[in-house]
């Protein structure tokens, strides 16, 4: 214990043997408020609160970092379908070089600030990475794995940002 919590216990203490001895009078005397005491509770229950928001606060930071890169991934779908389309048709324009200086910034920040696209192709399906659209019959794919994927998902450290959109493989028929 803190010496000011120990004071609060040694001064609530005496107040309660001056109560016990005191004699009984007829007459109740109005209890003189103990604000040392007071102030020692507000005190501690002060720096408990310091404490929690200390321990609370790189909390705040990651989902505040989370929903910041949550809205920024619809932008970067987009502009990586631009790329894809330009660079399949006009690979050295000024266009195709200005897409790719966008791409990459976006890999740079991604990489700083840790996020992660998934790669789920081939892999079995998991719930709390994958999001099914459907089957497709590919060759090459065991049954259960992800055959195609519709929409790529993403994870900030291990929490999953957004799930990966796919098509499962579907068990080959028989002839």
């Amino acid at each position: 214990m803190n010496e000011d919590a120990k004071a609060a216990e040694q001064a609530e203490d005496e107040s309660a043997a001056e109560a016990a001895s005191a004699p009984e009078s007829s007459v109740a005397a109005p209890a003189e408020p103990d604000y040392y005491s007071q102030l020692l509770r507000l005190k501690a229950e002060f720096e408990n609160y310091r404490k929690r928001v200390d321990r609370e606060k790189p909390e705040w930071f990651k989902q505040g970092r989370a929903e910041v890169a949550a809205k920024l991934l619809p932008l970067y779908d987009l502009v990586r379908h631009a790329h894809e389309d330009v660079k399949s048709g006009h690979a050295d324009t000024p266009l195709a070089k200005g897409m790719d200086a966008i791409f990459k910034e976006y890999a740079k920040l991604f990489k700083e600030e840790g996020v992660t696209e998934l790669d789920p192709l081939g892999k079995p399906f998991d719930p709390n990475y994958h999001e099914a659209f459907g089957f497709v019959d590919k060759p090459g794919f065991e049954e259960g794995s992800v055959a195609d994927v519709l929409q790529s998902g993403f994870l900030l450290g291990d929490k999953v940002l957004r799930t990966a959109k796919i098509r499962i493989q579907k068990k080959a028929e028989k002839k």
